[in-house]
């Protein structure tokens, strides 16, 4: 039998067994709509949904249950003062892993808890860019005194007065085990009045194991 043939008839036997497909080895890529409680994909090399999401509720959660008993006695009398204004500034990550599109997707999930919570009014991120390319400063510059001057005059003079500036900072840490690892990702929020220079500080925290297969993960389940 000569060589042609030869691979012509095995091509044909794993096309039947199902390993091989005649139009190519490329797979065809499908999707699927995921309704209300279904589970999401578990991201395999990196962080994703099932890790941002739970740090974003916890964090913001913990930090704005500890300043909502003001709204809250606020809320009985209506003469009351009305929330005070929080600018968000931004979300840096110091984490080992690219974020891509999850750094503008925390952004947004933050400021709409902030929103919903009725705790603080939060600057809309227009004016808060607007600003900062207005004073050519930096989100990571705000919290030297006389930058945060220039930058809440600035804010004011848009209408935009401020009371609390609060920042984001996603960082990661890293354990091996051989080629298994461990990574636990903290997400941290700080918080601090502009006028008093009271400092608040939050922070959850996820930890998540990469396997780099399923004998390995079962292998640590049973350790």
């Amino acid at each position: 039998m000569d060589r042609r043939r030869f691979l012509g008839k095995t091509l044909l036997g794993l096309a039947g067994l199902g390993l091989f497909s005649p139009a190519g080895c490329r797979s065809k890529q499908t999707a699927e709509v995921l309704k209300p409680g279904d589970p999401g994909m578990v991201g395999s090399h990196a962080a994703g949904g099932e890790t941002y999401k739970p740090l974003v509720e916890a964090a913001v959660a913990n930090l704005l249950s500890r300043h909502s008993g003001g709204v809250q006695q606020a809320s009985l009398n209506q003469q009351g003062p009305p929330p005070l204004r929080i600018c968000f500034a931004a979300v840096e990550n110091k984490g080992v892993e690219e974020m891509r599109d999850f750094k503008e997707q925390i952004y947004q999930q933050i400021d709409t808890r902030i929103v919903q919570s009725q705790v603080f009014q939060p600057i809309s991120r227009r004016f808060v860019e607007a600003g900062l390319h207005q004073t050519g400063l930096r989100p990571d510059n705000l919290f030297i005194p006389e930058n945060m001057r220039t930058f809440t005059a600035a804010m004011e003079q848009m209408g935009q007065p401020f009371e609390y500036l609060m920042y984001a900072t996603l960082t990661s840490g890293t354990t091996h085990d051989n080629k298994d690892y461990q990574r636990d990702y903290l997400l941290t929020l700080e918080m601090v009045n502009v006028r008093t220079g009271q400092y608040d500080k939050e922070s959850a925290q996820l930890s998540k194991g990469y396997n780099v297969s399923a004998g390995a993960k079962l292998s640590h389940m049973f350790d």
